[in-house]
């Protein structure tokens, strides 16, 4: 199998890779069959000398390679017909900036492997940059109220060389007695909490956090059962809840009146319902000051009103007013503070390429080198110029 990494070429660039030089060399080690080559890039995290240095050979025709991988998303007229890429596609939920993309595979009779839908046999995802995309979502809503209340001003993470020296800006922080109210508890939120907790912000329950009072900064993690309710239902069902999220109304109302601030990062659709809308956050007391939106979903009936748009790794926050509900200047008294970076890991990109490209060598890549694997088929959007089984309800997006 001949392997190609392609260069990243969505604007604004994304400097991540999906296996790092050393990778590259111990995978041609462990597997003799396998060969790599890599395109040149000038945005990549890691230089074209360092892939030299291990032997992999850097040049921009890849065309003699049959697995060609990517981070974010091709543009279109790129594609090679007739090849298999494996990159995050950001087509399953339909959305509308990517469908010239889907188009293009379908017409080059291109197989299209997407990251995110790579499961294991319980249907958890085997590979994502989500750890570190909680990480640094985290750090940069801590570093938002450090910049709102002036008490402290955290080096922003991208200026950092790697994760060991963005710890040393933690000797700063100078944290008022706020609540910080965290969503989920997958790798995203898992990632926020591991960032909280080595902040030594204290962790409590979420009906302390709700009716004790603190003289200390705190955060509470919220999972599913701790924000929706079915009508009838005595106790939570999560595998209902996650089989017919329509069904269930929000319990996150009360949160809203004694957070400072809310890190959103859990997995959302349509059909869940959302933490509060636009009419509650102009109430007297809605609380929260600064919202760390990591899952930025947009759209009209998004979980989070103030996420007009994301927001970027140079201008990471932009100011909410919730009277009018248009953007306006950050860190004023009167407005919510929205940080919104849809590519977060590109902060840390080292870092987070290197545990994707762990994940990568371990959990994919023996199962590509199966004859049949059903976690590759699952995860295969298209092929052969149509769209594969699982996926066929995106036919009415692509027509």
């Amino acid at each position: 199998m001949k392997i190609g990494i392609l260069r990243e070429e969505k604007t604004p660039e994304d400097n991540r890779v999906p296996l790092t030089p050393s990778q590259c060399r111990t995978l041609m080690e462990e597997y003799p069959n396998i060969w790599v080559a890599i395109q040149p890039s000038t945005n990549r995290c890691y230089t074209d000398d360092e892939y030299r240095y291990q032997g992999i050979a850097v040049r921009d025709n890849l065309s003699d390679c049959d697995l060609l991988l990517g981070v974010k998303e091709i543009p279109p007229q790129l594609l090679i017909p007739d090849k298999t890429y494996m990159i995050f596609s950001h087509t399953i939920k339909k959305q509308q900036h990517n469908k010239k993309l889907l188009r293009a595979v379908l017409e080059k009779r291109i197989r299209l492997i997407d990251y995110e839908c790579l499961k294991d046999e319980n249907g958890k995802r085997i590979i994502a940059f989500g750890r570190w995309a909680g990480i640094v979502g985290a750090y940069n809503t801590i570093r938002t109220i450090g910049l709102r209340t002036g008490r402290f001003d955290l080096m922003p993470m991208h200026e950092c060389h790697n994760f060991a020296e963005a710890q040393k800006e933690l000797h700063k922080l100078d944290l008022p007695p706020w609540k910080v109210v965290l969503s989920g508890d997958g790798r995203v939120s898992e990632g926020s909490a591991f960032l909280l907790d080595m902040m030594k912000i204290r962790k409590v329950d979420p009906h302390s956090f709700l009716y004790k009072e603190f003289h200390e900064a705190i955060y509470t993690q919220l999972h599913s059962r701790d924000m929706f309710y079915r009508d009838g239902d005595e106790e939570f069902n999560e595998s209902h809840y996650h089989a017919h999220p329509e069904e269930y109304k929000s319990t996150f109302y009360p949160f809203t009146k004694v957070a400072d601030a809310f890190i959103n990062g859990i997995y959302w659709d349509k059909r869940i319902p959302v933490f509060f809308n636009e009419e509650q956050m102009r109430e007297k007391d809605f609380n929260i000051k600064v919202i760390g939106d990591i899952t930025c979903d947009i759209s009209p009936e998004a979980s989070v009103p103030s996420t007009l748009h994301a927001s970027t790794i140079h201008e990471p926050v932009f100011g909410y007013d919730p009277h009018s509900g248009t953007e306006c200047e950050p860190y004023q008294s009167d407005c919510v503070d929205v940080m919104s970076i849809d590519n977060l890991p590109n902060e840390l990109p080292r870092d987070a390429s290197e545990d994707f490209g762990n994940m990568l060598m371990s959990r994919v890549i023996p199962r590509l080198l199966k004859e049949w694997s059903t976690t590759i088929n699952k995860a295969t959007i298209a092929l052969d110029g149509h769209l594969n089984e699982p996926y066929s309800y995106l036919e009415d997006y692509v027509n």
